[in-house]
């Protein structure tokens, strides 16, 4: 007991204060149950189940072979920001200069990075809810206040009138994500210059995640808060490889950002982590210069799984879903369920312990996006899977 005691006054409060993602901890105990020979079904990734495109993947291995092993400028190499650039200009309609692109290893390093640039201790920080689990612990990090915006009634996503009332003169910074991790609710044009109305009223910043850019299956253009007028100058545009092309693994996220703020988050990283992996550059490189065809592909894979997910969920009776209009995730609300639960079962997370231990099918609490009652479903899991992890569903809520 002393050598455990001596052991906890070893970690920093701040560490200690931090919760575990809990969509790594549930996909972590999938793949143990898998590995004891179970029968398993997960919801839970937050990744494609698809293989890196080839042409990506032998860019790559042309890297190693030409010598492309070595540090390289901390903020990514130029071609690098110039192909993330020019994608601005061509898919977003923005223009920034190579100086003003900070390449990270990944998405959430950008917006760790972003966070510690702008955030002073004690400002705060909307969050609409719900929110990707990730986004107020880091903001808790830098010393800086989550404020959780609720949604309007019937909705997952916030109008002007939800942030007005939370803004206090503490507000420093607003994080946007569009398309949504959990909910995959998509802010329109009109919604996001409504939105952006507020930022310039109130004097703020924005933190705008759109790594799911390239997963909207109504057909609409993916609509930046930057491309606001007034809002570039104000705006982390944050964005990386791993969804569009199934790169999870290569670590390559980027933002796009003001050049004093750019700036301060490449000496951030400096002092960090350096460079991202040169090699996974020369394959982002390749990605962001050769072509949509196979993350088209891959999407209108995703939307046929959407429709299969929603026609499914929507046959359950006490299952409440409103389809997904982007990224690859379906955030159904059980609270009826849970209320007429005879079982014990009292919130989100013990609805999904249940279906763990009475159906071997993982998903995500509500309670770890800031809304109780509902579960995450990732379907970026195979056809099969989905009708057998649903079915399963169905009948253990019928036990329940």
């Amino acid at each position: 007991m002393g050598a455990r005691i001596a052991l906890r006054a070893r970690v920093s409060a701040r560490v200690r204060a931090l919760r575990p993602s809990e969509t790594l901890s549930l996909s972590a105990r999938a793949r143990e149950l898998r590995a004891r020979g179970e029968s398993v079904v997960s919801f839970a990734a937050g990744e494609p189940d698809f293989d890196t495109p080839e042409h990506i993947r032998r860019a790559a291995i042309e890297a190693i072979d030409a010598g492309h092993t070595r540090y390289t400028d901390v903020a990514g190499t130029a071609a690098l920001r110039e192909a993330i650039a020019a994608k601005l200009a061509r898919g977003n309609g923005l223009q920034y200069g190579a100086r003003e692109i900070v390449v990270s290893n990944g998405a959430k390093h950008s917006i760790w990075n972003a966070l510690f640039t702008l955030c002073e201790p004690g400002d705060e920080v909307l969050i609409p809810v719900p929110y990707w689990v990730t986004f107020p612990e880091i903001v808790r990090l830098v010393g800086a206040v989550p404020v959780p915006v609720a949604p309007s009634p019937g909705t997952y996503k916030v109008t002007p009138a939800d942030l007005d009332r939370a803004v206090t003169p503490r507000t420093r910074l607003l994080i946007l994500n569009s398309p949504n991790n959990p909910s995959g609710a998509v802010y329109g044009r009109e919604e996001i210059d409504a939105i952006a109305k507020v930022v310039l009223r109130h004097d703020l910043f924005v933190l705008s995640d759109e790594i799911y850019e390239n997963l909207i299956y109504s057909g609409e253009r993916h609509v930046s808060i930057a491309e606001s007028p007034g809002l570039r100058e104000r705006t982390v545009l944050v964005n990386g490889v791993s969804k569009t092309w199934a790169m999870t693994g290569w670590r390559v996220g980027f933002a796009a950002a003001p050049t004093d703020v750019a700036e301060g988050m490449e000496r951030l990283q400096g002092q960090s982590t350096s460079n991202p992996s040169s090699v996974s550059q020369q394959a982002a490189l390749r990605a962001l210069t050769g072509g949509m065809e196979q993350a088209y592909a891959m999407r209108d894979k995703f939307a046929a799984r959407r429709d299969l997910v929603v026609e499914k969920l929507t046959r359950i009776p006490g299952v409440a879903l409103r389809p997904p209009e982007g990224a690859f995730y379906a955030f159904p609300d059980l609270s009826e369920r849970i209320r007429r639960a005879k079982n014990g079962v009292k919130d989100s997370v013990g609805l999904c312990d249940y279906l763990i231990d009475e159906a071997r099918i993982v998903c995500v609490p509500g309670s770890a996006f800031g809304m109780e009652g509902h579960l995450r479903l990732s379907y970026a899991v195979g056809e099969r899977e989905i009708h057998d992890g649903l079915d399963r569903m169905s009948a253990a809520l019928q036990r329940m």
